[in-house]
């Protein structure tokens, strides 16, 4: 992995984090514990703090970043799929970011909710506790089921298991 101070900040990395060693993470960034980063991921700090809660994992080619007066903060157990765009936005716990989507500037995403793969959360957009939304722009389709927020914690907990065994701890 490669960690770059930017501006006298340099990310804080909880030990128990497991890091592929293509990841990127600048500046004022903030790792929590057993947070799994996946290849190519690019944590970007350099104009606002990012936050990533514990058992959360970002998959292979997504990048994170911010905007002036937005950072970005990602709860607990949120799963993140691959070749996703996370900026400058918050995303509450136990959230599955489908492959590919987009989540603009100022956007939220309430606790327990599911967005599509490909789907594009608009600047501003707020997407409430316990919604599924897919499309361009995204659009909410139904509430999340039990069955739902199973998949959700299951997802979560099966990816840190594949970082144990991926990275070699515990």
């Amino acid at each position: 992995m490669t960690i770059r101070m930017f501006k006298g900040k340099k990310p804080i990395i909880d030990p128990s984090a497991f890091i592929d060693e293509t990841a990127l993470i600048i500046g004022d960034v903030t790792i929590h514990r057993e947070v799994s980063l996946w290849p190519f991921t690019v944590i970007r700090g350099d104009i606002e703090p990012i936050e990533i809660g514990a058992e959360t994992n970002v998959q292979d080619h997504t990048v994170v970043h911010t905007d002036p007066g937005y950072p970005t903060r990602i709860g607990e157990r949120v799963t993140i799929g691959h070749r996703c765009v996370i900026h400058g936005c918050t995303v509450e716990d136990e959230v599955i970011i489908g492959m590919g989507a987009v989540l603009l500037t100022g956007s939220r995403v309430r606790r327990r909710c599911i967005i599509g793969a490909g789907a594009v959360v608009r600047e501003g957009q707020e997407i409430p506790e316990g919604s599924i939304a897919v499309g361009v722009p995204a659009k909410i389709v139904r509430t999340v089921t039990e069955k739902d927020v199973e998949r959700i914690l299951d997802n979560a907990k099966s990816y840190l298991e594949l970082a144990r065994r991926h990275f070699g701890k515990r």
